[in-house]
């Protein structure tokens, strides 16, 4: 039976150890690089929830007794081994003898040029495990997390009926500090997601996962948070079915939707920006642009944007039925939403924004 580090070093790749003998990092009987590597894996299993870790080796400067290696990092979290592993560019720096003997053994490891943050890059990760959900975060409450594990749990069924398709149906919920830790995660600059509560993150091979801004998410209300899980979770859901061709007003409009499906309160109260335009006599010309949903633009356009997409999707799934909602969803991503918008509704898009104009003239007028 193989050795649990055996199969690790399988793990990480055959051509690791090959790579650092190759490079000059080992010599004939010295202690292999790679074993550090694979013992630095190892801690990071015990600090953190994952079912698996392992370093592969891309590149290695050697000078003396240091040794500067290039990896990536592939990690994914106990509980979710369906989807894909995290795949991240690390730069770990190594040192040998430094203990009086021979062996390796990792002193820095931080993330390459222009590679996001880890959260455990930041500090000390607490774990708070729900039902439908794990939560990891940085510089807060035990309470904070559990909480916020509920409300997770919470937003996954939420979704799940709006969404009945195959998904993973957990989520991963990653809360840093601070919005500039929350910018470090994303690797961009913190200012583009100031006011945002949370973000889904993912796709593209890597994993999804909730982050969360703690600053503005501790300022919302228990409706607020529901609102705002709900929808970043079914941005998780609907992930496989999403593509550069899916409209914004789609995308955003059926997790609005999703968030709001079961909500008692009037589209007045939920769509109050498009309400005062509304009655005013500003009635929006058209569906939302993909432009208009950009955040740090004007906050007027940006919240007339999503409330107008809320409610074009409130209006396919009150005319056409959820169901419907759903395959139009589907067939966008995959062909666009003109062609998605005939086939599945049976009109032209000019049809169904006049429609829609119509439709929220009479969910809003007094």
């Amino acid at each position: 039976m193989a050795t649990r580090r055996e199969a690790i070093r399988a793990a990480a790749g055959a051509g690791a150890a090959a790579l650092l003998t190759a490079s000059g990092c080992t010599a004939p009987g010295e202690p292999p690089l790679d074993d550090a590597l694979e013992e630095h894996a190892a801690a990071l299993r015990a600090r953190l929830p994952l079912a698996s870790c392992a370093y592969r080796v891309t590149s290695v400067r050697r000078e003396g007794a240091r040794a500067a290696v290039a990896a990536e990092l592939r990690y994914r979290f106990e509980g979710y081994g369906s989807g894909p592993e995290a795949a991240v560019a690390r730069r770990l720096e190594l040192r040998r003898g430094g203990d009086g003997g021979s062996r390796w053994r990792v002193r820095a490891d931080r993330p390459a040029d222009g590679a996001p943050q880890q959260l455990w890059d930041q500090g000390e990760v607490r774990t708070a495990r729900g039902a439908r959900s794990l939560v990891l975060g940085v510089s807060q409450p035990a309470a904070r997390l559990r909480a916020l594990a509920a409300e997770a749990d919470r937003a996954v069924p939420a979704v799940s009926a709006a969404w009945p398709l195959p998904w993973a149906r957990r989520v991963v919920v990653l809360v840093p500090a601070s919005l500039d830790g929350m910018g470090a995660l994303l690797g961009a600059a913190p200012a583009a997601y100031r006011g945002m509560a949370a973000v889904a993150a993912g796709g593209a091979g890597n994993p999804d996962r909730l982050i969360v801004n703690p600053e503005a998410y501790g300022e919302l209300s228990a409706y607020g948070r529901e609102v705002v899980l709900t929808h970043e979770a079914a941005h998780v859901a609907t992930r496989a079915d999403t593509s550069p061709s899916t409209p914004m007003w789609l995308s955003e409009g059926f997790a609005d939707w999703c968030a709001y499906r079961t909500s008692p309160r009037p589209a007045p109260d939920l769509a109050p920006a498009l309400t005062r335009a509304v009655r005013r006599g500003d009635l929006p010309a058209a569906l939302p642009a993909d432009t208009s949903f950009t955040f740090g633009g004007p906050p007027q356009t940006l919240a007339l944007a999503y409330e107008g997409a809320w409610l074009a999707c409130a209006l396919v799934a009150d005319r056409w039925g959820e169901a419907r909602l759903r395959e139009l969803y589907r067939a966008a991503g995959a062909g666009g939403a003109e062609s998605a918008v005939r086939e599945v509704l049976g009109v032209t898009v000019n049809t169904l924004q006049a429609r829609w104009r119509a439709y929220t003239q009479s969910r809003l007028s007094p």
